[in-house]
């Protein structure tokens, strides 16, 4: 009967001994995956703080560029009134201006007096003068 107990409890030993090897094995492999854990948390903390980073960068981007947008949009908003003077301007005016355009993009003397409504001579005139302006020599 003793050798029984004695054979129990050596048995009940090896199995305590089992046990605090596991608990043991099972601790380190918990600090393990802790430390683990801590590394991934830091790449992840950096990445918010990264991508954070970049978010102000486009919100302070978005803020110029609302504010450039409504400075354009404040000069833009006179030009209709000055395209509407300038269209009640002086027509010759207008035509001459017109006429030098098109001389200058190489419209002939009937071009000119088609499209502007200019004189056959007053054509011809505007042909020569942009033609000294680009040739000085002759």
């Amino acid at each position: 009967m003793i050798s029984s107990l004695v054979a129990s409890v050596v048995a009940l030993a090896l199995c305590c001994l089992v046990l605090l090897g596991l608990c043991l094995w099972l601790l380190r492999r918990q600090r393990l995956q802790a430390e683990q854990q801590a590394k991934r948390d830091a790449v992840r903390d950096r990445r918010i703080k990264e991508i954070d980073s970049r978010l102000d960068t486009f919100l302070d981007g978005n803020v110029r560029m609302g504010d450039q947008l409504h400075e354009l949009s404040r000069l833009v908003m006179p030009l209709s009134d000055r395209i509407a003077q300038l269209e009640q301007r002086d027509p010759t005016n207008f035509t001459f201006s017109q006429a030098a355009k098109l001389v200058g993009m190489g419209a002939s003397v009937d071009d000119l007096t088609q499209s502007c409504g200019l004189s056959q001579s007053e054509a011809e005139l505007m042909s020569k003068m942009h033609q000294a302006r680009r040739d000085p020599q002759r």
